[in-house]
């Protein structure tokens, strides 16, 4: 359950003690609205997405993110320009290459979340 806190909605956190998953998220925006949306945009496509979980393991050189995703270095690299540009990965230069990673635990969290979740029993339904 999702309590919603904003300057309108405000539900009190009294009223929903008795639920055992209470999460209180301030309301977004609408800048951060489309910037979420834009985010699930970007990691809609497949490669994209595969790219972005080879980097969640810690940094990762281009080729090797290439060679995990089976894609060529120079679609990896275009990736993960769209991906640096939304602050989903980082990169960190050693010598004459970049290391990439996930930018954050938010973005760890929100994928790893996903990847379970996909991997859940829904016979409960």
């Amino acid at each position: 359950m999702f309590v919603w806190r904003g300057r309108r909605s405000l539900l009190s956190l009294e009223q929903n003690l008795s639920s055992p998953k209470v999460h209180c998220v301030i309301a977004p925006t609408a800048e951060a609205i489309a910037i979420i949306a834009e985010t699930y945009r970007l990691l809609g496509d497949p490669t994209r997405l595969r790219v972005l979980i080879a980097c969640l393991a810690g940094p990762i050189s281009v080729n090797d993110i290439a060679i995990r995703v089976e894609a060529s270095p120079s679609l990896v690299s275009h990736h993960l320009r769209l991906l640096r540009g939304a602050r989903l990965v980082r990169g960190e230069r050693r010598n004459r290459q970049v290391f990439y990673a996930a930018a954050d635990e938010h973005i760890s969290h929100m994928l790893t979340d996903m990847i379970e979740h996909t991997h859940e029993d829904h016979e409960h339904e």
